[in-house]
């Protein structure tokens, strides 16, 4: 289960300043941790959630999933279901540059989410996507490996532990 976080990105902000990395405000909230951390797993696909699903079924670690889905708005890339997958193998958060599904189920689970916006289409399971490589969005750049800490007043990234 995902400890509760015992700090602020405001005050990660104040105290390492410039050593962070810190997204822009485009994100919502739909996952049942409003705060979640740990190093970032990085996955880039399009209009395809085939790797995602093969990715929450893998141990999480406290890891949180970073997806750079090219900000397409026309399907989901993550819904209730594969939430629970990630839930249930301790995944800390998906962080999504792109859609969800099935929201008012998300909000329920003990995951943090968060993504663009909600769209009820599906996208194709061709398997298609690359993982742990770079993935740039929101101004940020996402390693696998980095530190990733987010709540309700957004995400920042740095190289080492704050």
């Amino acid at each position: 289960m995902n400890k509760p976080m015992t700090y602020k990105t405001a005050d990660l902000y104040d105290e390492y300043g410039d050593s962070l990395q810190v997204a822009e405000p485009l994100f919502n909230n739909y996952g049942g941790n409003g705060s979640f951390h740990g190093r970032a797993y990085t996955l880039k696909v399009f209009e395809d959630f085939l790797l995602i699903k093969h990715t929450v079924q893998q141990p999480g670690e406290q890891q949180v999933l970073v997806i750079d889905g090219g900000a397409s708005l026309r399907c989901a890339l993550l819904g209730d279901k594969l939430a629970a997958i990630a839930v249930e193998n301790n995944w800390s958060g998906v962080i999504i540059n792109g859609c969800i599904r099935d929201a008012a189920e998300v909000s329920k689970l003990a995951v943090g989410v968060k993504a663009l916006n909600t769209c009820p289409a599906r996208p194709t399971q061709l398997g298609e996507g690359q993982k742990e490589i770079d993935v740039r969005f929101a101004g940020v750049t996402f390693s696998t490996g980095a530190y990733v800490y987010a709540d309700l007043d957004g995400v920042v990234v740095s190289e080492t532990p704050c």
